[in-house]
């Protein structure tokens, strides 16, 4: 978060876990409990008022979670969210539903979330309904067609008469009708053509600048965040490694997590790339249950030794306003520093 930015969001020691529920057969075999998921472990995280903070990992990582858990629609284990300086980790439905009106998601699949049966101007003014706005404050549904960039045609079609491109507009106004603060954008291109992602992003950037809109944008692909985000926090298995400025962290990453991820993006091939959500980082992402002790990364981590294994890092700063979680950070970001530097400094073919 810059200097300027007061943060909007604040959290905590935030922890989401998830039990299992045995049914009456494994509590009659006496089955024993498996652990929870531990998809977010103990989060501290800001997002500064205006800004665009992009959230990458692979997919497992914890990060769709853990923006639900900052709108409230998944409940926290423990730890502390609060919201324009307001605590609102155990609020209360009353106060949750005052809130929706200042926080609100895009979600990854936008048919999905639109219901089939219902025409796009009704779904556009659903959440006036459900959240009892005057009509003097709605926007018509003309209007949130215009917001983002569609024609007023589309207000009596039904989503599957939708492009994927149309159907992620309707998300972004249905989102936006209700004039909030603070918006989750859950993989904001998932699903589109390069021209329709790229059109998406300039949509979105456009429309925090003219709405005042503050970002948490949860992705796995790294090129969106160096378009669109003014920081950028690396998530792996329920816990955030590095956090940065955008620029900083993807020029010189201070941890392997984020190192691995810069460079299963980095092939010039558009064809030889990977599309799915499954990050080109060697090996398997480990259990949530059963996390690796210590660093969580080691199992997978080129520079592991027995520091790595028997003790736990915790962010620590690289330069002002970049931390990274990583007993051998110094090295790490000594190298790609300079690797940074050969390519500035070599003579253009």
């Amino acid at each position: 978060m810059t200097e300027a930015a007061q943060p909007l969001v604040e959290i905590r020691g935030l922890r989401t876990y998830f039990e299992d529920r045995h049914g009456l057969i494994a509590r009659a075999l006496r089955r024993t409990a498996l652990p929870p998921v531990r998809a977010v472990d103990d989060v501290d995280l800001e997002v500064g008022r205006g800004e665009i903070l992009g959230l990458v990992g692979e997919s497992g990582s914890g990060k769709t979670t853990l923006g639900r858990t900052v709108l409230r629609l998944t409940p926290a284990t423990s730890g502390s969210i609060r919201f324009d300086g307001e605590e609102i980790t155990d609020v209360r439905r009353p106060a949750v539903r005052r809130l929706r009106r200042r926080m609100q998601m895009i979600f990854q699949d936008p048919h999905a979330s639109l219901s089939p049966r219902l025409r796009v101007s009704y779904l556009l003014t659903e959440p006036y309904r459900i959240n009892n706005v005057p009509s003097e404050e709605q926007y018509s549904p003309d209007e949130l067609l215009a917001m983002v960039e569609l024609s007023s045609e589309l207000a009596d079609k039904y989503p599957h008469e939708l492009s994927g491109g149309q159907a992620r507009r309707v998300g972004i106004a249905r989102a936006l009708a209700m004039q909030p603060d603070f918006v989750v954008a859950d993989e904001p291109t998932s699903g589109l053509d390069v021209s329709a992602a790229a059109a998406i992003l300039n949509l979105m950037k456009d429309l925090g600048e003219r709405l005042g809109l503050t970002y948490l944008v949860i992705t796995h692909n790294l090129s969106i965040l160096d378009f669109l985000a003014d920081r950028v926090a690396v998530m792996y298995l329920g816990q955030i490694v590095e956090v940065g400025p955008t620029e900083v962290v993807l020029a010189s990453p201070a941890h392997p997590y984020t190192q691995a991820l810069l460079e299963a993006v980095s092939e010039p091939d558009p064809q030889l790339r990977r599309v799915d959500e499954r990050l080109l980082v060697p090996g398997e992402i480990p259990s949530p249950r059963r996390p690796p002790a210590a660093c969580r990364f080691h199992t997978r981590c080129p520079y592991a030794d027995e520091v790595s294994r028997t003790v736990e890092p915790h962010l620590e700063e690289v330069v002002p306003g970049h931390l990274a979680a990583c007993h051998h950070w110094r090295e790490i970001h000594a190298n790609a520093s300079e690797r940074a530097n050969r390519v500035l400094t070599s003579p253009s073919k």
